[in-house]
């Protein structure tokens, strides 16, 4: 009995020993177990705070994406304007571009045709004669006569001298009917003393061109819708008249040449408008 029970005693000892060492692993993996739910623990509601950042964040990207493409969609219609605008523009451009060019091509005409004349008159006329100027002013063709080659003092009366003269002037605007003539008298600043139906020098001056005309209508072939009669008096002097040289210059005759080139001038009126409008 008493080895029974001593045994027994040694198997409960042995018994309660294994408990008290099971019991302390498992506290242990209890605790480590703990451990690693609080880690998972903390871990976990740092991923949900970032989840909750992140979520944030992609609503706010969301949000701006939005922004994004409604301004992409507007963008493009204001792309889409602004190169029809640009489109517009640029053919207006041209438009303007061979308008101009129109434009300069027809005062290169009118500049031609000058040039022509003179070269013309030059030639017929000839320009040795000091008496005789041919110029060119502003684009229109000047004949400046001395009074001394057409009228004699205080007279309106062509003198034979000058129709060799008119003659020749009168052959360069038959042979070219698309020009006008305006023939101009001038004379110095000495009062009219003369006797009839002349009262001053605008009438002496007018009177000398209108007998020029009669001279280049009636005796030299001239058409009279060609021609311009004009009296200037004294009051477009070329030098002072203090010197009786200089008296001489300023009585003078001027044949304006006039090239017919209304063509030119109603294309450059015509575009001319139309940029206008």
């Amino acid at each position: 009995m008493k080895k029974i029970a001593l045994t027994l005693t040694v198997l409960a000892l042995m018994t309660s020993c294994v408990s008290k060492k099971k019991y302390t692993d498992l506290e242990a993996k209890n605790k480590e177990t703990q451990d690693l739910l609080n880690t998972a623990t903390v871990k976990l509601n740092s991923c949900l705070e970032e989840k909750a950042g992140l979520a944030a964040t992609a609503a706010t990207l969301k949000e701006q994406n939005q922004g994004l493409i409604s301004v992409s969609k507007d963008m493009t219609v204001l792309s889409t304007k602004g190169a029809e605008n640009i489109e517009k523009a640029l053919e207006s451009i041209k438009e303007k571009d061979l308008k101009i060019s129109r434009m300069q091509d027809a005062l290169t005409k009118k500049d031609s045709v000058t040039l022509a004349l003179v070269t013309s008159l030059k030639s017929s006329v000839g320009i040795s004669d000091p008496d005789i100027e041919i110029n060119v002013e502003k684009g229109v063709v000047f004949i400046s006569i001395a009074d001394k080659l057409l009228f004699k003092s205080g007279s309106y009366d062509v003198t034979d001298q000058a129709k060799g003269v008119l003659a020749k002037v009168a052959k360069v605007v038959n042979d070219k009917p698309d020009f006008e003539c305006m023939v101009e008298g001038h004379t110095d600043n000495v009062p009219y003393n003369g006797t009839g139906v002349l009262l001053d020098n605008w009438d002496l001056s007018v009177k000398r061109s209108t007998s020029i005309i009669r001279v280049l209508t009636n005796q030299l072939g001239v058409k009279p819708e060609q021609l311009i009669a004009a009296g200037r008096s004294s009051y477009i002097p070329l030098v002072a008249n203090d010197t009786a040289e200089n008296k001489a210059r300023n009585r003078r005759t001027r044949i304006v040449v006039l090239p017919k080139i209304d063509q030119f001038y109603e294309m450059i009126e015509k575009e001319m408008k139309k940029q206008k409008q």
